[in-house]
């Protein structure tokens, strides 16, 4: 797998899992709407860690910067 995510988009993802974690963890959000929340957390997260986005590659996208 090739690296295709920049540290902005990494630093984003894992603000927006933290929020949404924060927001199950004081019942702000419940239900179905909550495990599907948690469950985008998750990939964020997971995609974060690992600089690659799967989607970004079927949409030919590249936020890493090109080291020359």
């Amino acid at each position: 797998m090739k690296k295709n995510m920049g540290g902005a988009d990494r630093i984003i993802r894992i603000i927006l899992a933290l929020g949404v974690g924060a927001l199950y963890y004081f019942n702000m959000i419940t239900g179905t709407l909550a495990y599907v929340l948690l469950t985008l957390a998750i990939i964020f997260l997971l995609t974060s860690f690992i600089s690659f986005c799967p989607l970004y590659t079927l949409f030919g996208v590249s936020t890493c910067k090109v080291k020359d």
